[in-house]
């Protein structure tokens, strides 16, 4: 049996057993990820998703955290003087597949009720605000968040008070 899986913009193709990179992810070396957006799932029968198939999901360990070998970027325009060398190592994930199967919506639901709820509470605390805004923003932005500041204020008073607030 096997499974087309989709990470970090890509799609795998996996089995039992495989180890295979996929970009960063945010565990630790030994933890137990699931790969919930399969796409398709083969063996016996092709079943393929539209986008993705219902129900089934893809368990993995993290064995290792790296970064990959280093890619040189060599810029240069003739006859200006003008070079630059640069160098990146992108940083991967080398995870193994333990078990693909059925389970993936308990999973899924859970992980987006936990992502979903910080970042709702993180809107509503307290927006940006910075010097660039214009004064009529900062007014909103303090009205927004009950605190009451006159019109003939400077840009920098509002500021105060709402990073007072």
């Amino acid at each position: 049996m096997y499974a087309i899986i989709k990470t970090g913009g890509k799609q795998y193709r996996v089995q039992q057993g495989d180890e295979f990179r996929v970009e960063k992810l945010d565990a630790e070396v030994g933890d137990k990820v699931v790969f919930d957006q399969v796409v398709a799932v083969g063996g016996d029968k092709l079943i393929a998703g539209t986008p993705f198939v219902e129900g089934y999901a893809v368990e993995a360990e993290v064995l290792e955290q790296g970064k990959a070998d280093k890619v040189i970027i060599y810029k240069y325009k003739a006859k200006k003087d003008y070079r630059r060398k640069n160098g990146h190592r992108q940083p991967y994930t080398l995870v193994k597949v333990t078990g693909i199967g059925a389970g993936a919506p308990k999973a899924k639901a859970e992980k987006a009720a936990k992502v979903e709820k910080p970042a709702k509470e993180e809107a509503k605390a307290a927006p940006a605000v910075n010097a660039s805004m214009k004064k009529d923003e900062l007014l909103a932005v303090a009205e927004e968040l009950g605190i009451k500041v006159s019109a003939k204020a400077t840009k920098a008073d509002i500021i105060a008070a709402i990073e007072a607030k």
